[in-house]
């Protein structure tokens, strides 16, 4: 799954990576080094500008919500839990198959956070010895420090009780698809731990390379079966993985120093 996630990124960087026509100065994000459900993310996506006469797609870098409210919801109260959308099923799910049709967008991050329980803990959780096993957390990123692409999705839903007008009457929100975590042995893996995604965890954000960027955004494509052909795993050995503070399970903190990497994981059993 992804529930945490670190995008530090300036945005006229992204908008270099991603060859971004137009980003309004005004949705400027500050660097977020730990990234929650219902936050303000960066997103790319391409759609014609509103009220243009040119309705050609334009690429655009703009501030969604993290957890997706679908249009017809009657309320946005679901928003929390809609944060992720599996590939295998996002093209039937109702919450998520109008926008898989014609609203994706990538979610650009440095890396994301996964978190894993050590054997022994996990065998004193089945003992009932220990309730709460604590958790080590990882950071996963691309091995050659490039931008994570995450393939996303996108709605916007409007707010019956406010005025049209209202600077909160409609909402724009997005969502992560998730794919099988990688079993293959990672690009970098720690001295002592995890040596591919899948001992981490059993899903992974599906993360785009380059060459598939355009197809995925492209608007005109509307064909679930041919979309489908576009959330294929990237290649094998791309991704690296480090231990962090267990500070980082606090969404209140926040900065660079969560993405410090640890000599060994914080508990010496975990593995």
């Amino acid at each position: 799954m992804c529930g945490r996630y670190a995008s530090s990124r300036r945005p006229e960087d992204l908008a270099g990576v991603f060859e971004v026509e137009m980003r309004d100065p005004e949705e400027t994000l500050a660097p977020d080094y730990n990234v929650a459900p219902t936050k303000e993310v960066y997103a790319v996506l391409d759609r014609p500008l509103k009220d243009a006469e040119d309705r050609r797609p334009v690429r655009q870098l703009r501030k969604l919500k993290w957890g997706l409210v679908p249009s017809w919801a009657k309320t946005p109260e679901g928003a929390a839990r809609m944060i992720n959308a599996r590939a295998e099923t996002v093209h039937e799910k109702p919450s998520y198959r109008r926008a898989f049709a014609a609203r994706r967008c990538v979610i650009p991050a440095d890396g994301y956070y996964e978190w894993v329980t050590g054997t022994q803990e996990r065998e004193l959780e089945v003992e009932g010895k220990k309730k709460r096993p604590r958790k080590q957390p990882y950071f996963v990123l691309p091995a050659d420090g490039s931008v994570f692409a995450m393939a996303g999705l996108y709605e916007f839903w409007r707010d019956r009780t406010l005025p049209e007008d209202h600077p909160g009457a409609w909402w724009a929100t997005c969502s992560v698809i998730t794919t099988e975590a990688e079993r293959t042995p990672l690009a970098v893996a720690p001295a002592e731990g995890p040596h591919s995604l899948a001992e981490i965890h059993p899903r992974m954000p599906l993360m785009l390379t380059p060459d598939r960027w355009d197809a995925w955004l492209d608007p005109a494509r509307t064909d679930p079966d041919d979309l489908r052909g576009l959330l294929v795993p990237p290649p094998e050995g791309l991704m690296r993985a480090y231990p962090v503070s267990t500070a980082v399970s606090n969404v209140r903190n926040n900065g660079p120093e969560l993405l410090k990497e640890l000599e060994a994981p914080e508990e010496s059993t975990l593995f």
